[in-house]
């Protein structure tokens, strides 16, 4: 697949998640650690990048594979449980620019949250970070057939916000992420993550590759419809 650069405008935004909207990626990687030490095995950065992008029945799959046990739900729940508490820790935080990306692009057309993250940390997150009212529509790889990079979970994202997935922009950061928001054909905005960053076959389908969310913002604000009634400076 060739890098997408439409010119035509968009009429709907979904973004990720993890290292995207909020820094948590780093807590990912230390929840599966200590899940895997819990059960003698060695976390490694090859299994991060294996997991990273899968959705929550799949990387807990994988989890257990790996472990030798055969209860990923149980995998899954504990992962999850460490994260919602790292999240009530103080430890998952807004990345700069974020808030202004989502509010502004949200003023302008309907948006979407598609994660691999799980519902109720989906739903955790954004509403600790008083971002929830913004998003008319969150979907988790849970709630689909295929993780990332399927383009499963952008395509239920646009249904769910009724727009055609080809004139919707994604917003990613790593290298699944990007895939699969290509493979549903939407125009594709990286802000590559620094600790893991996309590989240069994901990088050569996005439509810009963004500095900041606040570049990513600019980029967005250009091809969506103003607000009704009002002028702007993007």
């Amino acid at each position: 697949m060739s890098a997408a650069a439409p010119e035509a405008g968009l009429s709907g935004v979904v973004f990720d998640l993890d290292g995207v909207l909020v820094e948590s990626e780093h807590l990912w990687e230390e929840s599966w650690v200590a899940c895997a030490a819990a059960s003698g095995y060695v976390w490694t950065s090859s299994d991060t990048a294996a997991c990273q992008g899968m959705s929550v029945p799949e990387w807990s799959a994988y989890m257990a594979a790996k472990l030798g046990r055969d209860d990923p739900e149980a995998i899954a729940q504990a992962v999850g449980d460490r994260m919602i508490a790292a999240l009530e820790a103080g430890r998952i935080d807004l990345l700069d620019g974020a808030a202004a990306m989502v509010t502004d692009a949200a003023m302008r057309a309907p948006i979407a949250v598609a994660s691999s993250a799980p519902r109720r940390l989906i739903e955790a997150v954004l509403t600790a970070t008083g971002l929830r009212p913004a998003f008319t529509a969150l979907v988790s790889s849970e709630e689909v057939a295929r993780g990332k990079p399927s383009p499963d979970v952008y395509i239920e994202a646009a249904r769910r916000i009724d727009r055609d997935p080809a004139r919707c922009g994604a917003v990613e950061d790593s290298s699944n992420g990007i895939r699969a928001a290509a493979a549903a054909g939407m125009t594709v905005v990286a802000i590559p993550n620094p600790v893991y960053p996309p590989k240069p076959d994901a990088l050569a389908l996005c439509a810009k590759i963004a500095a900041s969310p606040d570049d990513a913002r600019r980029f967005l604000l250009e091809r969506l419809p103003e607000p009704r009634g009002e002028d702007t400076d993007p």
